[in-house]
């Protein structure tokens, strides 16, 4: 039952939310979604690719959407197989949604890979997933990503295709219309999103149709997203937050998708006013710098009606600001890849405190669980706990990684978050803590295992530990505590952020650097990374400049 679409609280002693059905699943995949708008609204704008200079724009109809997704499916089954891995490696442009909406039809698995990544992360990418394609654009931030590919292309002996945007229509012509295509099923694989973990490299956690349809669709309805609406998407498409809860969730309620090629809050204000703009997905770096933006008084941006962030936690006094600011409602969303992206959410209606200080309700048709950390059974309403979820938005596994996914889904199949947090007796959760030692910097998650490895690597670094370092910009900043191998000859801390930087993506490398001779520890001899943060937030432990 539901009242104003919101469920009623389940009474319990437990922090235990049973999974509700008050709105029906859409048992389909995304490909026979984008059939189905075409058919239903074609000549109905639904794809926009939001460059800054407004003469270059162009502008889709989803009849046309879906010619160009037929067309592309066509020219990938000329090169692979329904059900094998194509990775696109580019930032956001109007074509990666066209050949998203084009590998659906075609059963292929799309791998999203961070633009900022270099060339020893994208060879892990590329040969941790398999991928027998890649489509990657020409260069991104001064970095040529067609040399990047070659230079790791003679290390994957799986990769048997590169494509380059700029080739990119010679590449959708070059495919056999008449082609047959493929039966695809609710429960076959659609996506692979890297995600960082807490026991070394990345993880591609492997999402279905029926959880990227739904939990974008869902997501989307709850925070007030009406047909025919627009959605302004600065949210990078390699993350579940851009490339399904945006593009998904705007066909999935018949929108408009504005694509923004990178974020400029003065490009982001001027799209949220003239196309329009009646929702925007955000995480709380992209809401500040659009807040605080010269151009924003002179914006009209009437038509918003709902700003959704998530991806880190977000301030109350934010939540608040805006709202004030633009007379709009706010939704706050908490979930990971693993979950299709979201897991609980805000609705419009909530109330102020409710909107700046909780997580939201859990999402329809999924069970939530705040759990006690060894016996794996709810605590008391209020208790902290991991939270845990069971349902159909949880992923299929992690791609070729049989122990991770045995890790993070249990026997019982709950998967496990890593998140420490509370439930009351509404179900509403709050987020207290992570039992993974992620970094999230910006709505990016950086494995501190990664960064620390590659420190070591550095001659006059003995031991290194990073820890997350409270920003008001970022939500979170990468700090590393090093010890020297010489402490009368120490790395300066600009020697170490140019070691770092030019082998890392700019978001890993740390900003902040502390110096110790010696780390706590455990009685087992494993650095307190707790301590550490706990000295650097005292004082006790100063930055080193």
């Amino acid at each position: 039952m539901s009242i104003s679409g919101k469920s009623i609280p389940q009474p319990a002693a437990a922090s235990y939310w049973a999974a509700t059905s008050d709105v029906d699943l859409d048992v389909t995949t995304v490909g026979a979604l984008l059939r189905r708008v075409a058919a239903e609204v074609p000549d109905r704008t639904g794809l926009v690719d939001g460059l800054v200079d407004p003469a270059q724009r162009r502008r889709w109809t989803y009849a046309e959407m879906l010619d160009a997704a037929e067309s592309v499916a066509a020219a990938l089954l000329a090169r692979f197989r329904p059900g094998e891995r194509l990775a696109v490696w580019e930032s956001n442009r109007a074509e990666w949604v066209l050949l998203q909406m084009g590998a659906a039809l075609a059963g292929i698995v799309v791998v999203t890979v961070n633009p900022q990544y270099r060339a020893e992360e994208l060879r892990y990418a590329l040969g941790q997933s398999g991928s027998v394609g890649v489509v990657h654009g020409a260069e991104h931030r001064g970095i040529s990503m067609t040399g990047t590919v070659e230079s790791v292309r003679d290390d994957l002996p799986d990769l048997r295709e590169t494509i380059c945007f700029d080739d990119w229509d010679a590449f959708v012509a070059s495919g056999d219309r008449s082609t047959p295509l493929p039966e695809v099923a609710p429960e076959d694989p659609n996506l692979i999103i890297y995600t960082s973990g807490t026991t070394g490299f990345a993880k591609g956690a492997l999402l279905h149709n029926l959880g990227v349809v739904n939990a974008s669709r869902l997501s989307a309805e709850r925070a007030g997203f009406r047909d025919g609406d627009a959605w302004i998407n600065p949210i990078p498409l390699f993350h579940t937050g851009g490339g399904v809860l945006a593009s998904v969730g705007t066909l999935a309620r018949r929108g408009v998708h504005v694509v923004v090629p990178q974020f400029d809050p003065a490009l982001v204000l001027e799209l949220m006013e003239t196309e329009r703009g009646a929702m925007i997905l955000t995480v709380p770096t992209i809401l500040l710098g659009l807040l605080d933006h010269p151009d924003r008084p002179t914006r009209d941006v009437s038509a918003l009606r709902t700003v959704m962030c998530g991806g880190a936690k977000v301030p109350a006094d934010l939540v608040r600001r805006t709202k004030d600011t633009w007379n709009c409602d706010f939704s706050i969303l908490f979930g990971q890849a693993e979950m299709h992206g979201v897991l609980t959410q805000t609705f419009p209606t909530d109330s102020d405190d409710d909107q700046a200080e909780t997580l939201g309700q859990p999402m329809p048709h999924v069970e939530v669980k705040v759990a006690d950390v060894e016996t794996g059974e709810p605590v008391p309403v209020g208790g902290e706990g991991e939270i845990c979820a069971r349902g159909y938005q949880n992923m299929m596994g992690y791609f070729n990684m049989p122990d991770a996914t045995d890790r993070t889904i249990d026997a019982d199949g709950w998967l496990h978050s890593g998140d420490v947090g509370t439930m009351d007796e509404r179900g509403y959760l709050w987020i207290s803590g992570r039992l993974k030692d992620l970094v999230i910097r910006g709505g990016e998650n950086i494995h501190p295992l990664e960064v620390e490895e590659l420190l070591l690597a550095h001659d006059k670094v003995a031991e290194v530990a990073v820890i997350a370092i409270p920003d008001p910009k970022w939500g979170e900043q990468v700090g590393a505590v090093v010890q020297a191998a010489d402490p009368g000859d120490p790395p300066t801390p600009d020697e170490l952020f140019a070691f770092c930087r030019s082998r890392l993506a700019p978001f890993k490398t740390p900003k902040l650097w502390y110096f110790v001779d010696t780390f706590p520890r455990t009685p087992s001899g494993k650095i307190q990374k707790f301590v550490l943060r706990d000295q650097v937030a005292s004082g006790d432990l100063p930055r080193t400049l």
